[in-house]
């Protein structure tokens, strides 16, 4: 559904000496029909960027690609044509209801004023909003006009929607409630593409994700798969700052470690078996004169993908 070679796109910095910022470093993408794709990274990562230049709202200063069957750069207006795009700032307006953007977005797609309406009345059914449909947005809490957003970029039937950080800003509940309208839409044949920073919502949510990080794909595949690469299990030690070098000396030759990273709240391990070999770390921090403030065993996240390819978290860039 998606296929993009080498995608490039470049800003003036506005510093001297430093002419361009890349912010897009030559992405390649095969995302499949009726999927949802997830772009995850931290702020700044180039994800946005990616999406823009998709949805035809900037043009790419190289490389090629193809939505939904239209040539990026040869035929943008067939590419509009097939997508919808939600986004992070979303499109609702405060004095105007729920009801009256769905018609004039139907509208604006060229439908008839009763097929706009049969529309409407469809999109305010299956996304729930009907009770509210005739207030003004602005009554809407964040989820109920987050919902309106999405409702807005599908009302014209896109074979691709692009959703930019859906969930930003919402409470748990509310995000659930957006997460269940992804995954209904995917069930109905679309093609589903968002950008995240949250990990848990690329891990619930994403058939497949691409990691970026400064403009360039660092890792693609299943979340499963990509955190099956981290084998083992991780072991996580509250050290204090102070006492981390003698601890990380003192487990470094340990036999089931794969790796040590240091953090500000202690040590991360990597290890084949992170049960069996708690004994023996504990024994080994003993003998140095370390006692652990806090053990915590878990399995390998998409936070650990991130860290191994790039060397630092997602939540701390």
């Amino acid at each position: 559904m998606i296929e993009t070679i080498g995608l490039r796109k470049s800003y003036p910095s506005g510093k001297r000496g430093q002419a361009v910022v890349d912010a897009v470093r030559g992405i390649d993408l095969d995302v499949r029909a009726g999927e949802i794709f997830g772009f995850l990274g931290p702020n700044g990562a180039g994800k946005t960027t990616t999406l823009r230049m998709l949805a035809t709202l900037i043009r790419p200063d190289g490389g090629e690609a193809r939505v939904a069957g239209a040539d990026l750069l040869a035929d943008p207006a067939g590419v509009r044509r097939r997508i919808g795009y939600v986004a992070q700032g979303g499109g609702t307006t405060d004095a105007i209801t729920a009801r009256e953007e769905l018609v004039m977005q139907a509208r604006m797609y060229g439908s008839r004023k009763s097929e706009a309406q049969r529309h409407t009345e469809d999109a305010l059914k299956a996304f729930e909003l009907a009770e509210f449909a005739d207030r003004p947005c602005s009554t809407y809490s964040g989820g109920q006009r987050r919902r309106v957003d999405i409702a807005l970029g599908v009302i014209h039937s896109p074979r691709v929607l692009f959703l930019d950080e859906p969930t930003v800003g919402l409470d748990p509940a509310s995000r659930g409630q957006v997460w269940a309208e992804i995954k209904r839409l995917r069930t109905e044949g679309m093609t589903v593409v968002v950008t995240t920073h949250y990990l848990d919502e690329a891990d619930a949510l994403c058939d497949r994700v691409a990691i970026v990080d400064h403009g360039q794909v660092v890792a693609e595949g299943t979340p499963e798969v990509l955190k099956r690469e981290i084998s083992g299990d991780v072991l996580l030690l509250g050290v204090p700052p102070e006492q981390c070098a003698a601890a990380a000396d003192a487990l470094r030759d340990q036999p089931a470690l794969h790796r040590l990273e240091q953090g500000e709240e202690g040590l991360r391990l990597y290890l084949d078996d992170g049960a069996a070999a708690i004994p023996y770390l504990l024994r080994a921090l003993d003998g140095a004169g370390v006692v652990p403030g806090t053990v915590q065993l878990q399995r390998p996240s998409l936070d650990d993908v991130f860290l191994a390819r790039t060397g630092r978290s997602i939540e701390q860039s």
